[in-house]
C-alpha cells in the first residue's frame, strides 16, 4: 500500500512526502544518507503505517491492520506479525518481528525478500544493527518518532533495497534495547518496598 502519491513527472519524492506529511499529519524524518542521498521516512502511528522514500532507493512500507491491538511504546503499534505487512518496491516481503520481552535479541525483526534474510536487532541501549544473511551492513538509531539515522559499515556492500528495509524497520519498531541485566535490576528495584 502506498500512502504518498508521487508525481512521476517531477520525480521529486521528497516534495510529495512533505506535502503528504502536512495533509496526513505524519511525522517526517528526512535524512541525508551517505550512500543513498535524501531519504524521507513517514510514520503515522495513529493509522499504523511507515513509508520510506528516496530517489536512489525503492519505496518500502510497513502497514498495521486496523483491527490490531496497539501499544504506545511500539511506533507501528504492534509486534504481532499477524497484524503487519511489508512491501519493498511494491512487492510483499515476509515480516516476522519477535515478541519483545526481556533480552535484546527478543526485539529482533526479521524480513525475507527474494531469498535474502534481513534482521534488525538491538546491540546497544539506543541502536540496532542491520544484518543481511548474517553479515553486518550498518547501524540504525531511531527514537520511534519517524526520524532514523543510519551509519553504514565501512566496506559493506549495501544495495538500495537493503537501505529501504533498514530504514523501514527502524522507523516501524524503533531501535535499541536495555541489556538483560539492567532489566533484571529494574524489576528487582520495583519489588523493594518504599
Amino acid at each position: 500500500m502506498t500512502h504518498v502519491t508521487l508525481d512521476k513527472d517531477s520525480g521529486n519524492q521528497a516534495d510529495a512526502a512533505a506535502e503528504t506529511e502536512t495533509e496526513e499529519e505524519a511525522p517526517t524524518g528526512p535524512v541525508q544518507d551517505d550512500r543513498f542521498g535524501d531519504i524521507t521516512v513517514l510514520l503515522n502511528d495513529e493509522e499504523g503505517w511507515v513509508e520510506v522514500l528516496g530517489d536512489a532507493i525503492p519505496p518500502a512500507a510497513v502497514d498495521r491492520a486496523p483491527e490490531a491491538e496497539t501499544e504506545s511504546h511500539i511506533p507501528i503499534g504492534t509486534r504481532n506479525g499477524d497484524h503487519l505487512s511489508m512491501t519493498v518496491d511494491g512487492e510483499p516481503v515476509a515480516l516476522a518481528p519477535a515478541k519483545g520481552k526481556l533480552s535484546r535479541r527478543s526485539y529482533a525483526v526479521d524480513v525475507t525478500r527474494d531469498g535474502v534474510a534481513y534482521r534488525l536487532v538491538p546491540d546497544s541501549i539506543a541502536g540496532s544493527r542491520l544484518l543481511k544473511d548474517g553479515k553486518h551492513l550498518g547501524d540504525f538509531s531511531s527514537d520511534g518518532d519517524g526520524r532514523v539515522l543510519a551509519e553504514w559499515k565501512e566496506g559493506a556492500e549495501v544495495s538500495p533495497a537493503d537501505a529501504s528495509v533498514g530504514y523501514a524497520l527502524a522507523a516501524a519498531f524503533g531501535t535499541g534495547g536495555q541489556p538483560m541485566w539492567m532489566v533484571a535490576i529494574e524489576a528487582a528495584a520495583e519489588l523493594l518496598p518504599g
